[in-house]
């Protein structure tokens, strides 16, 4: 009995292992049926030789380049940094993709000694490697998506091109370059970048559907390579709106990496118009309802005063509970979900014969630090697209000139009394103008205490 048990442990994970083996083979040559049709029958399309491309061979580089070549793995620049190289743009990240597995790498690199670093992004297939302690370079294995549920996907590893091509978003993203220039471009990524066209490779829903987060995705990439606005293909835009529900099982914070860059790129107010036309705005933490005639207002007449994302956003909230809600969803910076209470609540004009005072006053009277209040400050006049933006960006706030230790000659501790009492002094101050004296300012001090005891804000003083 033993004899079998032990020769069952050996044989059945080598048949389990054999089964498997057939299985992806077989899932691999089913899809490889489906997709062959639509790609390019010879994907080498060109070859580059520009001084962006050289720019990128670094020392470190040439090593790894060498490495794969020397172990029989083919090695190739993947993704983004194709596409900014065919757009004349040297990229500023290098992605690589590879026939070898991320155990055949980390047997590699241990053999000679070089050191992988950022262990968590091996189970997707990735090894970081870390050369001459000065260069990491991230190495993926080709794959195959085997099970997707909108956010992650099980993959299984590959040694075709042509299928880890098809599991990227857009075609203008799933093209590779050999390290002797050649481009190979499976899906017709590089004409559509000639035509500033963004496609998802094959059909659209069914990328969608693998990762929702691609839907901001398409928006991103189409403000960085169409020549026009609105120049969306009527199937894409039918492919989004039929799943955007699924952006709600995305983190808020995917969301607001893609969501930041759209508003801060090209066609900013054009592009988070279209995204609220496809029914987006309830799955991002924005209003069911939201205020789209205020972004196109802004937008219309502010557009080239480069507004941050959260200034933009903030056209489409209507109130302060929409901005809590919203950063309830998307997880913002406190510095930013305070910018867009701000924005919320001052963006109406302040009329006054001194166009600048009411915000020259905000400064002093608004919670937050001063640095901070300035800029959102400067942030309303931009929304507006006031006259006066460069006038305030000149303005100084004068020194104020009461001190602690002036207030403790008056009788007042330090802690949390003083600190009242030196705000109630400053708004006095800033209520005039700024333009008061020490003296003046120290004759307030009884009155402040009086109002404060009656407010009940602070201890009796004795």
């Amino acid at each position: 009995m033993l004899i079998v048990r032990r020769l069952l442990n050996r044989t059945v994970p080598h048949f389990y292992k054999i089964i498997c083996k057939e299985q992806n083979y077989k899932r691999a040559e089913a899809l490889r049926k489906m997709v062959e049709p639509n790609s390019r029958k010879n994907p080498e399309i060109m070859k580059l030789n520009t001084p962006e491309y050289k720019s990128i061979f670094t020392d470190e580089l040439m090593l790894l380049v060498s490495l794969f070549k020397e172990y029989g793995y083919e090695l190739r620049i993947a993704g983004g940094a194709v596409r900014d190289l065919l757009m004349g743009k040297k990229p500023k990240d290098l992605d690589f993709a590879t026939t070898a597995t991320p155990e055949q790498m980390k047997e590699m690199f241990s053999t000679e000694k070089i050191r992988t670093i950022n262990e968590k992004g091996e189970k997707h297939g990735t090894i970081t490697s870390r050369i001459n302690d000065k260069e990491n370079f991230e190495i993926t294995t080709l794959r195959i998506d085997v099970l997707t549920d909108g956010r992650h996907a099980e993959v299984q590893f590959t040694t075709d091109w042509l299928l880890d091509a098809n599991r990227r978003d857009l075609t203008v993203n799933s093209m590779f370059l050999g390290f002797d220039g050649t481009v190979y471009d499976y899906f017709h990524g590089y004409e559509d970048l000639q035509n500033r066209r963004v496609a998802f490779v094959g059909d659209a829903a069914t990328r969608i559907q693998e990762d929702y987060l691609r839907i901001l995705r398409y928006f991103r990439f189409y403000g960085r390579i169409a020549k026009e606005p609105n120049l969306h293909e009527t199937k894409t835009l039918e492919a989004i709106s039929s799943n955007v529900k699924g952006l709600e099982r995305i983190s808020g914070e995917r969301i607001w990496v893609e969501l930041k860059q759209i508003l801060e790129g090209n066609y900013a107010g054009e592009l988070t118009l279209t995204i609220m036309e496809m029914g987006i705005a309830p799955y991002i933490g924005l209003p069911s309802n939201p205020n789209t005639e205020e972004l196109q207002r802004v937008w219309n007449k502010s557009k080239n005063n480069k507004l941050q994302a959260i200034t933009l956003l903030s056209t489409l909230l209507k109130t302060q509970n929409d901005v809590l809600v919203l950063h309830s969803r998307l997880k913002l910076s406190a510095y930013e979900r305070d910018l867009a209470s701000f924005v919320v609540e001052h963006r109406e004009p302040k009329i006054n014969l001194k166009p600048l005072f009411p915000y020259q006053q905000l400064v002093v009277k608004s919670k937050g630090k001063t640095s901070d209040v300035i800029q959102w400050i400067i942030e309303v006049l931009k929304y507006n697209d006031s006259s006066y933006l460069e006038e305030f960006r000149k303005w100084q706030l004068p020194k104020f000139p009461v001190t602690g230790n002036m207030l403790k000659e008056k009788g007042i501790e330090g802690g949390r009394l003083m600190g009242l009492v030196l705000t109630e002094l400053k708004n006095y101050w800033a209520e005039n103008d700024f333009n008061v004296e020490t003296e003046e300012l120290l004759k307030q001090v009884p009155h402040v205490i009086d109002m404060l005891q009656t407010k009940r804000k602070c201890p009796k003083i004795s």
